[in-house]
């Protein structure tokens, strides 16, 4: 789908490395900016987050503060779409390749500057991770434990979804510029990210005066919610629809429990529901589920995800040289993310 655009990519660590990772699945040409020691990401978790998020890109390493190098630099950045990158505020006009330099050079250039809190406002010179932006935003405070202690996530879902609404963004931006011939500036915070995912529940907070959102989703209902199996796994059952919950009911010979899928946790149909879960295992579970299409899914760990049926079916989880790839689109490429400074002849003589 973006065959023949090409992005010049300033970006470190994940949510940058992850929107470009979607560009170049998507079959843009990416080229990849490092400082002459590389990515941080690459001497980071054994350089897995890095191998697991540039796939099929290709890499410059070049010191941004030298001024002859820079130059050369901008003589690449003519002949791009896209520029993304992922500096604190002012990092990029210090050496000289901020939006309006680069708009010179380039007039429909498409700039994308990805940060922790945006160019401008409270927060915008304070260093921060995806846990700041998971604790600032709200949502830490969704997952907590059975005392109401926020539990510590291991997984960056703001990194993520960061990456992904940057891949949108300038998606967006091509096409805008497809139809009038001009680029733009892209100013995109993470946290901002964040709080663009808590609508519904800052709706039940301003109408209900409740914090953790819809009470159908709380876990707090027998037919939506985590139930454990007998061999101490876990299932999800979300059957909200009445359709759905009739066939689990029906699958488990359980018609008096049809009027009471709304049913309140620790209630008696919920003692039988948890009860019934304990009677089968993980495997026998997602079983009943396939058969009985009822909103029934085993909790699986990553190596299972990765052998699962569904991913390979999907053309999202490759196998190559001993290597898991896990593609952002079908189109996606298995070349292995690059060496630091392969590509350096892009720059003509620097080296």
């Amino acid at each position: 789908m973006l065959e023949g655009v090409r992005v010049l990519d300033f970006t470190q660590y994940l949510p940058g490395p992850f929107a470009t990772q979607r560009l170049a699945d998507l079959g843009a040409e990416v080229i990849k900016v490092e400082p002459p020691n590389g990515d941080l990401a690459r001497h980071m978790a054994d350089g897995l987050v890095y191998e697991a998020n540039n796939r099929s890109k290709e890499s410059i390493a070049i010191n941004l503060k030298d001024a002859t190098k820079g130059n050369a630099l901008c003589e690449l950045m003519k002949t791009v779409d896209v520029v993304i990158e992922s500096f604190r505020p002012g990092v990029m006009k210090r050496i000289g390749l901020h939006y309006e330099k680069v708009k010179e050079l380039k007039s429909d250039i498409i700039y994308c500057s990805l940060t922790g809190f945006g160019q401008a406002g409270t927060h915008a010179h304070l260093g921060s991770h995806d846990l700041n932006y998971q604790g600032l935003g709200g949502l830490l405070s969704q997952y907590s434990d059975e005392n109401g202690k926020p539990v510590q996530p291991t997984f960056t879902t703001v990194d993520y979804g960061g990456g992904v609404v940057a891949s949108e963004r300038i998606s967006a931006a091509l096409f805008q510029k497809e139809r009038t011939g001009k680029g733009c500036y892209i100013d995109l915070a993470l946290n901002d990210v964040m709080l663009s995912m808590l609508g519904t529940h800052a709706a039940y907070q301003a109408k209900k005066g409740k914090h953790n959102g819809p009470d159908f989703i709380d876990g707090s209902v027998v037919c939506y919610g985590l139930y454990e199996t007998k061999d101490d796994r876990f299932v999800t059952l979300a059957a909200l629809e009445p359709h759905f919950w009739k066939n689990f009911c029906q699958g488990v010979g359980k018609l008096d429990w049809l009027p009471h899928a709304f049913s309140k946790k620790g209630d008696d149909t919920h003692k039988g529901i948890t009860a019934l879960f304990k009677e089968r295992s993980l495997a026998e579970w997602t079983s009943f589920g396939e058969q009985h299409d009822c909103c029934l899914f085993p909790v699986l760990h990553i190596e299972e995800v990765i052998n699962h049926s569904y991913g390979s079916s999907r053309g999202l989880v490759m196998k190559k040289d001993g290597q898991v790839h896990m593609l952002t689109s079908p189109y996606g490429s298995l070349k292995a993310s690059p060496l630091l400074g392969a590509h350096n002849d892009r720059l003509g003589t620097i080296k």
